[in-house]
């Protein structure tokens, strides 16, 4: 076993925290006999259980093992003979079960026993009866696991069914949860993409989950870049005990069985009629009993699908070839009998044909094209055009598979093929739509911006209707907004309306416009408009998803969402992020885009371990797919890592981007962020000032001014905030939103050292979401009122700065370590203790709770008071409220 399969070998038990409290607060009860946790095969109960048993050794108890099985309960106590002392005569059971307790519990009767028994179902009824006396004595306590659904003996249900035995039900892990459990055993944080591949085909279950991370693992397909761990290749099928494991599940099934299962693994949904063409009722109704099919019902229609996935890769796995063959042309048969009735019957002939004899009719092929282009299901849209004859080939045909190409990062071959669907184009509608989806390819597979021009120049030379060559300069202006020139783009994108639908050359053209449009609006700052453009940008997508070449409909919402960011509503705009993220499963480049807003999102709101994995999360996809969009993903990684003073991954992060050429996009921001930060990092404010002057002096020039307020704020928080008080005051007077004003504020405060300014700009940054730059603000007016002797207020103001410094998970900047290091924050315990006291307890109520003495308690109450200039508990009430704002806490002091 290699070193990384080594580290999972034990899997880490994560996301059953609410399980572990449970057992904990049965276990502490006097009148508890024991735990039972119940649950579906492989969710994790044994893990859970050796879990509990830890802790009930760490409290006192003796722990024992004992494993059931069907073997052992052939044979009277089989299972726990072991457990038996020795010399206890069991000829006569009553006296010999009594003379077993009595030895356990020992001479004192002090013992007390903690007895684990794994597949409790499995055990026989004597050792049921045994075990049973031992609980009723009081000598043991049982930790049992029993599985739902398997019949168990009378004796042995009579152990859990008594109201002293607490029942614990596993379920199998939600996606969150995988995504704990993961982090915990690969030491850092998994990809999204990788996390749902995991996910969806464990279905949350943990012994599968472990087994195929433990394939990829060993087959080294699950790798880490230092940053994220991603999958790089097509997931394993796990381990070959997972294979063992699934196909021992599968033999409960029988032999009159398997021939529905076959099928289901090559064709499933099937309808419910298919499945009783190879499986009686009775065989169905037994498979769904066993747990191994799902019966579900859409409208009117009833089908039967496997009940994991997983089921279906091992059965393929050994499906003889001409089995295979034979199943899917007889299931294309029954489909065709039925008649091709729903949208996705030609998908699926296709793709049956195709599976079972490496052709399929032409006029089904491109029937399923479309069909599967509409999913944005892309693997299979390849695989279904390129089994075309090329005589078959039209220009949508190569459009589709160009931008199926695109769309999981294959920017040579989707060149390749939308070059061909330039060719081939037969009138202006075609050849728009070609160079539409042509040129963005060329643009993200490497800031080809000069060469994607180019083309969309060279279509004017074959298109001559004025509706055309118009499309052909929205495509030029979004190309040239996307690449850093907004105010020459917005001069063509303002006339791109939604209401234009029905009469443009070119939808794809006119749907790219639009949602650059919005772009283009939040990066001059007008983000009001940017909001409303971004909104129907979306529904117009939507409207015309059926009738466009170009991407998902929420590949609009990516734009949409940095509007929100830039207008000061950071909580809104994470949320159409994370949504954009989740909807573009299919989409390589859209994703990687979703997951750079989303950490520049996080980035706004000071949150820096969540931007630094969403920035690598998307430097995962771009460093396979898109190195156009590297460089600003690196830098977002690098400035993330200063932050958290993590020097060594931001200096390789900031080195990697640097040999990277700038695509333009956002105007090339993050990379001034995180040149500034390495200076930052090393002690040298004056000269990251100077850079970050420069940067903004080149975005405001080129009509970035959203990032032009971002890089001057910079510069305020790094001691210049005279020198760029003005220009923020200048840009909220020009531009709208929430966020223009409140950098403006803090700068002001900051140039002026005014604590209540400070506060002010503190309680205007929350309400935006900035969480960093309230925390700094309100630790610079702690330490201003320090400064100037109001330790009440600045004793407050320090309070709320921790507050503020949680949410930032553990950023460090020189305003919040300079500013901290001149006053103090309560203890843990200080703060345990005053909260208390805050709530109306007498030092004698606290001491009992938390079983310290009187004394000890006034005393740190004492502390709390001189650390916070207050006097009574109800000065300490006032302070301690934790639902007022900034300004509110300190108007109370």
């Amino acid at each position: 076993m290699g070193k990384q399969s080594q580290q999972t070998a034990r899997w880490p038990l994560a996301g059953r925290q609410p399980q572990l409290e449970a057992f904990t607060a049965a276990w502490a009860s006097s009148r508890c006999h024991g735990v039972a946790i119940h649950g579906p095969p492989g969710v994790g109960k044994s893990r859970l259980a050796e879990e509990c048993l830890l802790l009930a050794v760490h409290d006192g108890w003796k722990g024992r093992r004992a494993t059931a099985s069907a073997a052992a309960a052939a044979v009277p106590l089989g299972a726990i003979a072991h457990l038996i002392p020795p010399g206890v005569d069991l000829s006569n059971p009553r006296k010999g079960f009594a003379a077993v307790a009595a030895a356990l519990a020992g001479p004192h009767r002090d013992r007390h026993w903690a007895i684990w028994v794994d597949d409790l179902h499995l055990l026989d009824a004597t050792s049921a009866l045994l075990l049973r006396q031992l609980m009723d004595a009081q000598v043991a306590r049982l930790i049992a696991t029993v599985r739902d659904g398997v019949p168990a003996a009378e004796a042995v249900g009579a152990l859990t069914s008594s109201d002293n035995v607490h029942r614990i039900d596993l379920a199998v892990f939600d996606q969150e949860q995988s995504e704990e459990v993961l982090r915990a055993a690969l030491g850092g944080p998994v990809g999204r993409r990788t996390l749902h591949d995991l996910h969806t085909a464990s279905e949350g279950n943990a012994l599968y989950l472990h087994e195929l991370v433990v394939g990829a693992l060993e087959a080294g397909t699950l790798t880490s870049d230092g940053e994220i761990w991603e999958l790089t290749g097509p997931r394993p099928a796990g381990t070959p005990r997972l294979a063992e494991l699934i196909e021992a599940r599968l033999a409960i099934a029988g032999q009159a069985a398997r021939p529905v299962l076959e099928l289901l693994a090559l064709a499933e949904p099937l309808p419910l009629a298919d499945a009783h063409q190879v499986a009686t009722p009775e065989v169905l109704a037994e498979l769904a009993d066993k747990r191994l099919v799902k019966v579900s019902m859409s409208g009117r229609r009833t089908t039967v699908q496997l009940a994991h996935p997983l089921y279906g890769e091992i059965l393929r796995a050994t499906m003889p070839e001409l089995l295979r063959r034979t199943l899917l042309l007889q299931q294309g048969e029954r489909t065709r009998a039925y008649g091709v009735r729903r949208r996705d019957d030609a998908l699926r002939l296709a793709a049956w044909q195709l599976a079972a004899t490496g052709t399929a009719d032409p006029k089904l092929l491109t029937q399923a094209v479309v069909i599967a282009s509409h999913a944005h299901d892309y693997r299979q849209v390849i695989s279904l055009v390129q089994a075309l004859p090329e005589s078959e080939h039209k220009t949508t045909t190569r459009l589709v598979e160009g931008l199926a190409h695109r769309g999981l990062g294959d920017f040579a071959a989707a060149e390749k093929a939308l070059a061909d669907a330039d060719r081939l184009a037969e009138d202006e509608a075609q050849l728009l739509a070609a160079v539409a989806v042509r040129t963005l390819n060329l643009y993200w597979s490497g800031a080809q911006l000069a060469r994607a021009l180019a083309v969309n120049e060279a279509a004017r030379h074959r298109i001559h209707s004025p509706n055309g060559l118009h499309m052909l300069d929205v495509n030029r202006a979004a190309m040239l907004t996307v690449s850093g020139q907004p105010y020459p783009g917005l001069e063509v994108l303002q006339a791109v309306r939604p209401e234009m639908i029905d009469s443009v050359q070119d939808v794809n053209t006119w749907l790219y416009g639009l949602g650059i449009k919005t772009l283009g609006l939040a990066l001059v700052g007008r983000t009001a408009q940017a909001i409303t453009a971004g909104h129907a940008a979306y529904r117009a997508h939507c409207a015309a998803d059926r009738r466009a070449a170009m991407p998902h409909p929420s590949t609009q919402l990516i734009h949409l969402a940095m509007a929100f960011a830039d207008a000061g509503e950071l909580l809104q705009a994470y949320a159409i992020a994370h949504e954009a993220f989740g909807d573009l499963q299919g989409e390589t480049i859209a994703r990687m885009l979703a997951a750079g807003q989303l950490g520049r999102i996080e980035l706004l709101r000071g949150h820096c371990r969540s931007a630094r994995q969403w920035y690598a999360e998307a430097a995962s996809i771009a460093r396979i797919h898109s190195a156009g969009a590297l460089k600003s993903a690196l830098a977002g990684i690098a400035t993330t890592a200063y932050l958290l003073g993590d020097t060594k991954a931001a200096e390789d992060a900031r080195e990697e981007a640097r040999s990277i050429a700038d695509s333009g996009y956002l105007a090339g921001q993050e990379t001034g962020l995180a040149e500034a930060a390495a200076l930052v990092a090393s002690g040298q404010l004056s000269n990251a000032r100077a850079l970050l002057t420069r940067e903004a002096d080149r975005a405001e020039s080129a009509g970035h001014f959203s990032a032009a307020g971002w890089l001057l704020t910079d510069i305020a928080r790094f001691g210049g905030a005279k020198d760029v008080q003005k220009r923020l005051s200048e840009l909220a007077d020009t531009r709208d939103g929430s966020f223009a004003p409140a950098r403006a504020h803090l700068a002001l405060a900051l140039a002026a050292d005014n604590p209540d300014l400070l506060v002010d700009a503190a309680t205007e940054l929350e309400a935006i979401g900035a969480d960093l730059l309230a925390a700094e603000a309100v630790t610079s007016a702690a330490s201003a009122w320090q400064n100037s002797g109001d330790r009440r207020r600045a004793a407050a103001a320090t309070q709320q700065a921790h507050n503020f410094e949680a949410r930032c998970q553990g950023a460090r900047t020189p305003l919040l370590i300079t500013a901290k290091a001149s006053h103090a924050v309560l203890t843990a315990r200080e703060k345990e203790i005053a909260s208390l006291a805050a709530a109306g307890n007498t030092s004698k109520e606290i001491a009992r709770t938390l079983r310290l003495s009187v004394r000890t308690v006034d005393n740190h109450l004492q502390h709390a008071y001189a650390k916070l200039g207050v006097t009574t508990r109800q000065e300490l009430a006032g302070f301690l409220d934790p639902a007022g704002s900034p300004a509110a806490r300190l108007q109370k002091t």
